[in-house]
């Protein structure tokens, strides 16, 4: 089976992440798909006091539930802090031995990707699908054109950081998220009165 990873912190969780989620399934490309919520970012330590984990996750759920072929998962919450995709990657590539894994990063993640830690090694070991982001050129390497694929997917002007500053000043983000998110948002009273670094 192919498994596309999605990685992030998803803090929280936007309609951008949901369409280029089901963009990737839809065309067939993996046979299913996981949002892996990360409990920690290493490129982003310091920078941002992020919701609970609990919150996150089940935020994300809401999305992934009514999705065919996508899942939520934890899998990084076990894994010590901060992640590092390539040990997500390799754990679970020895917990699904048949299955190819599909990593799903944007094309800002992209241009910083030699950044990432044993990055010769996640190109060399798994498949990386690229998704545009506006104002990221995505050149990806004649070599490593068997291994990386530009998915063909809508370009979306948002961002969860955005969406932060918004809902710290008061305000509305309907139509940024799901309507499920944005009702656990304020039930939960998320996201008040945070500074944006």
């Amino acid at each position: 089976m192919r498994i596309g990873v999605f990685g992030g912190s998803f803090d929280p969780i936007h309609i951008g992440h949901a369409i280029i989620a089901q963009h990737i399934i839809g065309s067939g490309i993996v046979d299913r798909l996981w949002f892996m919520v990360s409990p920690q970012n290493p490129l982003k330590a310091g920078k941002q006091r992020q919701v609970a984990d609990t919150d996150r996750l089940r935020m994300v759920e809401m999305v992934s539930r009514p999705m065919d072929g996508v899942e939520t998962s934890a899998f990084e919450f076990t894994m010590p802090r901060p992640s590092y995709t390539i040990d997500t990657l390799n754990a679970l590539q020895a917990k699904f031995p048949d299955d190819e894994l599909y990593l799903v990063v944007g094309g800002d993640n992209w241009q910083v990707f030699d950044k990432w830690r044993n990055s010769d090694d996640i190109l060399a070991r798994y498949h990386v699908l690229v998704y545009p982001r506006l104002g990221y050129e995505v050149h990806i390497p004649e070599e490593l054109h068997e291994r990386v694929l530009l998915v063909d997917a809508p370009i979306i002007e948002l961002s969860s950081t955005r969406i932060r500053e918004r809902l710290a000043t008061g305000q509305s983000v309907r139509y940024y998220v799901p309507d499920q998110v944005l009702d656990y948002i304020e039930s939960h009273r998320l996201y008040r009165n945070q500074r944006q670094e």
